[in-house]
C-alpha cells in the first residue's frame, strides 16, 4: 500500500468518527504522497514507514517547529502531523516502533517535546496515546456559525 493511500484510509477512520473533521478530495491521496514528495529533502521533515511482507503497513510524519509566537521563550518543538497503522496490524507495537523512531530522530534536533492532535471521539488513539505518556494539555473546540438564507 502506499502512504497516499494510508492517509486516505486515516481520513476515513476520521470521518466515520466524527463528521466534522475535513474530507478528503477527490484526488487527495495523489495530493498528499505529492506533498511528501515535494519535502523529501527538507531537513525538518521526516517520514518513516513501517513494513510487512514488503508492503508499507504504517507510516509517522514529523516535523520540527516553533509552536510557540516570538512573545514566548522559545525551545526546540516537534509536530507529529500524522501517524497511521493499518488496522489488522495495530496491537502489535508498530506504532509504537513508529513514534520511536520519530522521537529519536526529534531529540536529533534537540527536540525536547512533541505534540499532535488527536481526535476526541477517537478512543483508541486517546489510549494509544496515553500509553506513550501523551498528556493533555488544550482542548480544541469548534462552533458553527448560522449562515443567512442566501435565497433573499
Amino acid at each position: 500500500m502506499t502512504i497516499g493511500q494510508l492517509w486516505e484510509k486515516l481520513v476515513l477512520h476520521h470521518n466515520r468518527l466524527n463528521k466534522d473533521l475535513p474530507r478528503a478530495s477527490q484526488d487527495g491521496a495523489r495530493l498528499y504522497a505529492r506533498s511528501l514528495a515535494n519535502r523529501l529533502y527538507d531537513s525538518h521533515t521526516r517520514v518513516y514507514v513501517a513494513e510487512a511482507d514488503k508492503e508499507v503497513i504504517g507510516y509517522v510524519l514529523g516535523v520540527v517547529v516553533d509552536l510557540v509566537p516570538e512573545m514566548f521563550e522559545q525551545e526546540g518543538a516537534g509536530f507529529l502531523a500524522d501517524i497511521y497503522v493499518d488496522e489488522p496490524y495495530r496491537g502489535h507495537g508498530v506504532g509504537r516502533s513508529l513514534v520511536e523512531s520519530l522521537t529519536g530522530w526529534f531529540q536529533q534536533h534537540n527536540v525536547h517535546h512533541f505534540e499532535w492532535h488527536v481526535a476526541s471521539s477517537n478512543l483508541e488513539g486517546l489510549a494509544f496515546w496515553r500509553a506513550m505518556n501523551g498528556r493533555e494539555m488544550m482542548i480544541r473546540m469548534r462552533a458553527d456559525i448560522p449562515q443567512e438564507n442566501q435565497d433573499d
